[in-house]
């Protein structure tokens, strides 16, 4: 099953900051701001927006895992988020627990969000 989409809410006063946190943090990921409408819904993505961040009521948060092409563009994405102002929430690293081949990071945006870029990296590859 692949993620057609997922829209995550920031409030008015920290909307622009994370439309700018996500602008650098998943440039590694091959993902650009795609879209832009005047009651502040911003969509992100590769060839489609995927990502979108609306205005609205932040008291609940999101866990969402990005594809990641390689290991090369998970350990990108996790520095690119915490050069962006993210939390560590995992470093780059295999997740033998989840997959023996899973290598994931997790980070904490701005507004709390568990954020995870992952990919497959089969067994024995460095």
């Amino acid at each position: 099953m692949a993620i057609s989409h997922v829209l995550i809410k920031a409030s008015a006063a920290e909307h622009s900051a994370v439309v700018n946190f996500y602008a650098q943090a998943l440039k590694p990921l091959g993902s650009k701001q795609l879209a832009s409408f005047p009651n502040g819904m911003t969509g992100f993505g590769s060839q489609r927006p995927e990502w979108w961040i609306a205005v609205g009521d932040t008291n609940s948060t999101v866990h969402v895992a990005f594809g990641a092409p390689d290991k090369e563009a998970v350990d990108a994405f996790h520095a690119a988020a915490i050069a962006a102002g993210a939390k560590d929430n995992g470093a780059p690293g295999p997740r033998a627990h989840i997959h023996p081949d899973y290598y994931a990071a997790f980070i904490l945006d701005p507004v709390g969000n568990n954020i995870e870029a992952a990919c497959m990296v089969p067994s024995g590859a460095k």
